[in-house]
């Protein structure tokens, strides 16, 4: 099956001899990665500064069960937005160990090359 394109060389090694033995986490798959890890730390800083609105949201509120419970709701949901999202990164991780042996099998995925 592989045989149909023949043999494939590395075309670094004939630039470097030696340097260039194989690919590590290059390409698609740090692209991806680095935007999952991206998208991660925005919900971070989105659900942090949705707290402190909430917070003042909080002491605005002037008194009024009505403006109060808003900002509860606020507060609440902004916590529990980043408790998912800092445990589906520590699921990942967890599932990276159990299935693949290493926590950052999911997170930092890395593609072996000849």
């Amino acid at each position: 099956m592989f045989g149909i394109f023949g043999t494939v060389r590395n075309p670094f090694a004939d630039l470097a001899p030696g340097k260039y033995t194989g690919a590590y986490g290059q390409g698609l798959i740090v692209l991806i990665s680095n935007i999952v890890k991206l998208a991660v730390v925005m919900a971070g800083l989105y659900s942090f500064i949705n707290i402190i609105l909430a917070g003042f949201q909080y002491l605005n509120a002037g008194g009024e069960p009505k403006n109060i419970a808003k900002a509860w709701e606020k507060i609440w949901q902004s916590f529990m937005g980043l408790v998912i999202v800092a445990g589906s990164f520590t699921l990942a991780m967890l599932i990276g160990w159990v299935v693949f042996g290493d926590i950052y099998a999911l997170i930092s995925p890395s593609i072996f090359a000849p």
